[in-house]
């Protein structure tokens, strides 16, 4: 239950195979930000594999409509993408796309937003292409990018039953999330005052 003041992250990501390194990843960053008291929400796979290809001024359906109130009430987000031929899935580009459905918002787009970026690929050049398209599509949509992105590499890191068992990525996904919530919570006291 989110009580007043109290801050909201809106996680999206994954993919379509269940138990995906993207999704793993995204859900402990945003387990990460409960625990430093914010409460979240995730728009994983399955959820986002709902949603209809993007058109302006469609109708995009009831995940679609619970997707925006979400980002429009998200004081950060957290993004999760496969590393897919150098760039991020088409499932994760969609539903930034709704987006668009924010851009006459007193807060247009994703402004005065802490975004996170998460990539999980099959090596590192695919990962670190992957971060910067999504570094640039977050800026396009107006989002405060957080200095720190973390690059999944997933040759090398196994998830088990929400585990992961590189430590070292759990602290960088730990990271995007303290990020994430210290910018957040900056943004919210500088409303207040």
């Amino acid at each position: 239950m989110e009580q007043a003041g109290q801050l909201h992250i809106v996680g999206l990501g994954g993919t379509v195979r269940p138990g995906s390194s993207s999704e793993q990843s995204l859900r402990i960053a945003l387990r990460h930000a409960e625990e430093l008291g914010a409460t979240t929400h995730a728009f994983a796979g399955a959820s986002l594999a709902q949603l209809p290809m993007y058109a302006p001024g469609g109708e995009g359906g009831a995940v679609a409509r619970e997707l925006v109130e979400h980002l429009r009430r998200a004081d950060g987000v957290i993004i999760a993408s496969p590393g897919y031929h150098g760039s991020m899935s088409g499932l994760v580009k969609n539903a930034l796309d709704y987006v668009e459905d924010m851009r006459e918002d007193p807060l247009s787009y994703l402004s005065d937003r802490a975004v996170g970026l998460v990539v999980a690929a099959h090596g590192w050049q695919a990962g670190v292409t992957t971060l910067g398209a999504l570094r640039s599509v977050v800026h396009a949509l107006r989002g405060w990018v957080t200095p720190y992105g973390a690059v999944v590499n997933s040759l090398e890191t196994q998830f088990a039953d929400g585990a992961c068992d590189q430590p070292r990525v759990v602290q960088q996904l730990h990271l995007v999330a303290d990020e994430v919530v210290r910018f957040a919570g900056l943004v919210a006291s500088a409303r207040v005052a």
